[in-house]
């Protein structure tokens, strides 16, 4: 009988424990994905607005609805997880709400609101806008311990919001020009939101400051 030779490869043993401590846990690095949601909702909301500012006819405004499903919606959506993924709480939660927002949207115009009598219809889109007007200022106060361009960014979008509720409520000519005022806010919204993501991603690849957001924390 020939004896088995030792291969540290098949050793079975009990192994001695190590008295070394243990590396600590460094958790992967990931992007910031705060430039990416503010992209997405920046090019919708541009081109909703450019219906609702009537600079061109309400009649294509379904045009949008691609854009609030994928880009708005659900880039958004990603972009908040990730937000979640890095602790940044009010990141998470604008972005990630304001994507089921698009999703939302996208969701009551083509399901919903056909369904609805026509002469109630205005008052339940009412609704809807005055509870993201609600949510919108409320995350503006909290806008005001993150960066100025943010905090514009939220405070032109709560006067955006407040403007289509009452253009929703409203009737005949004054429901059009409220409207339309809603429309114009809605189009400075969505330069701001570009400008915070131009920054953003500007800032990082060039690693260093080349615009400014004017951090208020």
């Amino acid at each position: 009988m020939t004896q088995q030779q030792y291969s540290p490869a098949t050793d079975v043993r009990p192994q001695p424990l190590s008295t070394e401590p243990a590396a600590p846990y460094s958790a992967p690095v990931i992007a910031d994905p705060a430039p990416l949601g503010l992209a997405a909702f920046a090019m919708t909301t541009f081109v909703l607005s450019i219906f609702n500012a009537n600079i061109l006819s309400t009649t294509l405004a379904s045009g949008v609805l691609s854009l609030a499903l994928f880009y708005g919606g659900g880039t958004q959506l990603l972009a908040g997880m990730w937000e979640f993924r890095r602790g940044n709480t009010f990141g998470a939660l604008a972005f990630s709400s304001f994507g089921a927002f698009w999703l939302a949207y996208w969701w009551y115009v083509t399901n919903i609101v056909g369904g609805l009598p026509a002469a109630e219809a205005h008052k339940v889109t009412g609704i809807f806008l005055l509870s993201w007007a609600i949510f919108t200022f409320y995350m503006l106060i909290a806008s005001l311990r993150t960066t100025g361009a943010v905090a514009a960014v939220f405070f032109a979008l709560t006067v955006t919001f407040v403007l289509l509720c009452i253009g929703a409520f409203a009737t005949g000519h004054a429901s059009v020009n409220w409207t339309k005022a809603g429309g114009w806010a809605g189009l400075v919204t969505a330069a701001l939101a570009w400008y915070a993501s131009f920054a953003g991603v500007t800032n990082s690849t060039f690693k260093r400051t080349v615009l400014p957001t004017w951090p208020l924390g």
